[in-house]
């Protein structure tokens, strides 16, 4: 797919953006629905012609003109996932990858394949993208900061200065902009997971890379698994030439569902942060909590810390899941000192401010009232009981 929409389209609302970017061409094509492409290689009776597409990929990393080649090069349905997402956070391009772990594996080998191999970073973040650093697997060393650290600790093989705002699990906010000066030259990578474009657009504070856990909010529904990197052109070529050796790619079918769930994104993050912050009163207020984190710029994720045990609210909840993962339309409640972020030491959890009585609540779309009547019964220790399920052979509507 040729993608130059965003050189040639007016400025629009993110809400209308969010349904038509990347589908600009279906009128044309003579189809309303985007085309899913699961091919994974295409016909070429040109060698020659092939060869040079190739080597000018090997040379610049710029996206292939022309028809296909592989689907490890690119794929159709993945390049427009990829120019929607791009449009929503105002970024020259976007790369999308296998999962957000991957997208974040990629853009560390970016930096260390220019020996650039040193990153300074801020905790709380994602559990994995923490263990990630800390372990040195990819060859990298961190240097752990508070934010008021970070122009001290960049040294000249620095390659990266790495956030999350709002972070998880606890939702501490973070002054992209006073970060972005102190950075200097060196680019700073923004995990916009939480806010999603629709609350934040770290690139208008001065990020120079934007990431995503594409698994949550901009997928939505909790059934696929990718992630994505938005920021300029030049990185991106950089992004694909990794993408393309290591194999991180996204699945046609994971990019279908991505942009279709693109065209909800304002409207459920809009709905659940309403929710959420409701909901965050509510805890506020009630004497069977220590203490509610809920950032100032809203958002649907929800941490409190409880007066007492934890693992019992999590056993005592009926609608709200008791799972990992974030950003779907149901509600998911877990315990981030067990799950996901077990694999932080015990004192950087605590540096980090997660306490083992803490909390993270993803608010889906449900009925404010039934959810905190969930909430209520679980504090207390009195779970409510499942609703009931139809015997096999009834109807269900």
């Amino acid at each position: 797919m040729e993608t130059t929409p965003s050189a040639v389209t007016p400025p629009r609302a993110l809400a209308t953006e969010a349904v038509h970017a990347g589908r600009e061409d279906l009128a044309a094509l003579g189809v309303h629905a985007t085309p899913l492409d699961l091919s994974t290689t295409y016909p070429s009776a040109d060698s020659r012609a092939e060869a040079a597409r190739l080597d000018e990929f090997a040379a610049t990393g710029a996206r292939l003109s022309g028809p296909p080649v592989y689907g490890r090069l690119d794929n159709p349905t993945v390049a427009r996932f990829e120019e929607a997402l791009a449009r929503l956070e105002g970024a020259e391009a976007a790369v999308a990858f296998a999962s957000g772990m991957a997208a974040l594996s990629a853009m560390l080998l970016v930096r260390a394949s220019a020996g650039l191999r040193h990153v300074v970073a801020v905790r709380p973040l994602y559990g994995c993208s923490d263990h990630l650093l800390n372990s040195g697997l990819l060859g990298t060393e961190v240097t752990w900061v508070d934010p008021a650290g970070i122009e001290e600790a960049i040294r000249p093989d620095t390659g990266l200065v790495m956030v999350e705002s709002p972070a998880n699990p606890t939702l501490a906010e973070l002054d992209l902009r006073a970060l972005a000066h102190s950075c200097g030259t060196v680019p700073l990578l923004a995990d916009n997971t939480f806010a999603t474009p629709v609350l934040q657009r770290p690139l208008e504070s001065g990020a120079r890379v934007v990431l995503h856990s594409a698994t949550k909010y901009l997928g939505g529904h909790g059934d696929v698994l990718g992630g994505v990197i938005a920021c300029d052109e030049a990185t991106a070529r950089q992004l694909r030439q990794i993408r393309f050796a290591t194999g991180g790619v996204l699945h046609p079918l994971a990019g279908y569902l991505l942009l279709r769930g693109l065209s909800t994104l304002p409207v459920r993050v809009r709905a659940q942060s309403a929710t959420a912050a409701e909901l965050a009163r509510r805890l506020g207020e009630d004497p069977r909590v220590r203490r509610v984190h809920y950032p100032r710029l809203g958002g649907a994720m929800v941490a409190f810390e409880v007066v007492d045990d934890p693992h019992e609210v999590i056993a005592s909840v009926r609608l709200i899941t008791p799972a990992v993962s974030l950003g779907s339309v149901d509600s998911l409640i877990q315990h981030p000192g067990s799950i996901s972020h077990r694999i932080v030491d015990e004192r950087d959890r605590r540096s980090g401010g997660i306490s083992d009585r803490l909390l993270r609540m993803s608010v889906g779309l449900e009925d404010v009232e039934d959810l905190w009547s969930d909430l209520d019964a679980a504090l207390s220790g009195r779970p409510r009981e499942r609703a009931a399920t139809p015997a096999v052979g009834t109807a269900a509507r």
